[in-house]
C-alpha cells in the first residue's frame, strides 16, 4: 500500500498491479496494514481522524474522530481488529474495536520514544506511564483490554520498553541522561537492573536477539553490551574502534568505478539510455587489507544530539549474526558473531548508512546509503545492486517482504520493488 496526497493505492507484491484505489478526507500521514492484511489504516493527525478500509469488502467505511482531544498517534493492535489511538499531549490512549464497537480507555500514557509494547504472540501489552512525576508501566491482556499488573519502575525519565521475543521478559531503560537497563517478569516483578557506568550520556539503542537470549544494549561510549538470559549479567563488550587491525576480519570497501562503452555503441547525438551510462557512476567492493583506517568523525559537544554513539544494532533471524552502526564512523557497518562473540565483517561505504535490515528468513543483510544502490552482505559475500531506471533514485530506507523473496527500497517520493531470485534446492 502506499499514498499519494489523499489517495491510497493498494498494489499487487508480485506484480505492482493496481487492485484497489481509495480516498481519504485528507492528506495521509501514517498508513498501517492489520496483522491479517484485511484492513488497512489511514491516519489524518491534523484533522484527528483514523479511517480505517477492507480489502474484502471495498464499499465497508470506517471513520474515527477524534474531535478536539486530537490525535498524534495512531496503531493496530495484534489482533487486527482494535485501533489504538493517543490524543494529544498524551492525555490518554483510546482503544476501538471494529467488532463490538466498543471503546476503552487507558490514561497518563508516557510522552516517549517507544511507550507501547506487545508481546510476540499478541497476548498483552506494556504501556509506559507518568503520574505524579513518577513512571509507572501498565500490563493488559489484550483479549479483554483488562489491567493485569500496574507497578512504578526505578527509573528518572523512563525512555523505552520492549518485550523478549518469548513474551517473559520487558525491558525498560532510562533517559540518556542516566544508564539504567530494568527487567522485569510478566507478573511485574525486578529480575535485575544493569549500569555500564554513572556519569556519561548512557543507553542509546537496545535490541532483543530472537531467541530472547541474548539482550544487545548500544551506548553513547561506542560500546555494545550484550547481557545473558540466565544471570541478566554482561558476558561481552564489542567496541567500535576507528582502526581495524585483526586479520581474522574481513573488511570490504566500496570504490566507485568508471562505465565502460564500447565504440560501437558510441554515436552522436548519444542516445537516452547511453547518456545515462555514460555519466551514471558504478560501484563495487574490494577487500582491503588490515591495518584498515575508517572515517572517523569527531562529534560536536555543543550541540543537542550528537553523533556519537551506536545508534542502530539487529539481529539476524537465525541469532547468529548482529549488525551494528558506530555514529561516530557514519560510513560504516559492522557484522559480529555471535557465536564467537568476534568481528566478523565490515562494510566500508562511500556514504553515510541511512538504514539496514536483515532478511526475515536467512542471515542477509540489506544495506542503503541514500545513493540508488542497494548492498547485500551474506556469509557468501557482498554484492553492489544498482537500482535501474532514469533520475537519481536515492534510497532512504528499505523494508525486507515477510517471505524474503523481495524488498521495499523506498527514496523521498517514489518507491521500487527489488525481487530476489531464491536458489532451487
Amino acid at each position: 500500500a502506499s499514498c499519494v496526497q489523499h489517495r491510497l493505492v493498494v498494489r499487487d507484491a508480485s506484480s505492482l498491479q493496481i487492485l484497489q484505489l481509495y480516498t481519504c478526507l485528507d492528506q495521509i500521514q501514517h498508513l498501517e496494514w492489520s496483522s491479517d492484511s484485511l484492513f488497512i489504516l489511514c491516519a489524518m493527525y491534523k484533522r484527528g481522524i483514523v479511517q480505517v478500509w477492507s480489502l474484502e469488502q471495498p464499499d465497508w467505511r470506517c471513520k474515527i474522530d477524534e474531535g478536539s482531544a486530537g490525535l498524534v498517534a495512531s496503531c493496530w493492535s495484534p489482533d487486527g481488529r482494535h485501533i489504538l489511538n493517543t490524543t494529544e499531549f498524551h492525555l490518554r490512549i483510546t482503544v476501538w474495536s471494529l467488532c463490538t464497537k466498543s471503546v476503552s480507555y487507558i490514561k497518563y500514557p508516557k510522552a516517549c520514544q517507544q511507550g507501547v509494547a506487545f508481546t510476540k504472540d499478541g497476548r498483552y501489552m506494556a504501556v509506559a506511564e507518568r503520574r505524579d512525576c513518577k513512571d509507572f508501566i501498565s500490563i493488559f491482556v489484550c483479549r479483554n483490554w483488562q489491567l493485569l499488573r500496574h507497578f512504578d519502575t526505578e527509573t528518572q525519565d523512563l525512555f523505552g520498553i520492549e518485550w523478549a521475543p518469548n513474551g517473559c521478559v520487558l525491558a525498560a531503560w532510562d533517559t540518556c541522561l542516566e544508564y539504567k537497563v530494568l527487567l522485569y517478569s510478566l507478573d511485574g516483578r525486578l529480575l535485575s537492573s544493569y549500569r555500564a557506568y554513572q556519569w556519561p550520556l548512557g543507553i542509546k539503542s537496545i535490541a532483543w536477539s530472537p531467541s530472547s537470549q541474548f539482550l544487545a544494549i548500544g551506548s553513547f561510549d561506542e560500546k555494545v553490551r550484550i547481557l545473558n538470559h540466565v544471570t541478566w549479567r554482561k558476558i561481552t563488550e564489542l567496541e567500535h574502534p576507528a582502526t581495524i587491525t585483526s586479520k581474522k576480519t574481513i573488511v570490504y570497501k566500496e570504490v566507485e568505478k568508471s562505465p565502460t562503452v564500447g565504440t560501437e555503441r558510441l554515436s552522436f547525438p548519444p542516445t537516452r539510455a547511453l547518456a545515462s551510462s555514460l555519466f551514471s557512476t558504478q560501484s563495487k567492493y574490494d577487500i582491503s587489507q588490515v591495518p584498515v583506517s575508517l572515517q572517523y568523525i569527531k562529534p560536536v559537544a555543543d550541540r543537542a544530539n550528537p553523533k556519537v554513539g551506536v545508534g542502530m544494532l539487529a539481529f539476524s533471524a537465525d541469532n547468529c549474526f548482529l549488525a551494528t552502526k558506530n555514529d561516530n564512523i557514519p560510513n560504516a557497518v559492522w557484522i559480529w558473531d555471535i557465536r564467537k562473540l568476534k568481528l566478523a565483517v565490515v562494510l566500508e561505504q562511500l556514504c553515510t548508512i541511512q538504514c539496514f535490515q536483515w532478511d526475515p528468513c536467512q542471515p542477509r543483510l540489506a544495506v542503503c546509503t541514500g545513493s540508488s544502490r542497494v548492498y547485500l552482505w551474506s556469509p557468501a559475500g557482498c554484492v553492489v545492486v544498482q537500482v535501474p531506471g532514469e533520475g537519481d533514485f536515492q534510497i532512504m530506507s528499505l523494508s525486507w517482504h515477510s517471505s524474503g523473496d523481495s524488498m521495499l527500497l523506498l527514496s523521498k517520493d517514489n518507491f521500487c520493488v527489488c525481487y530476489l531470485e531464491r536458489e532451487e534446492v
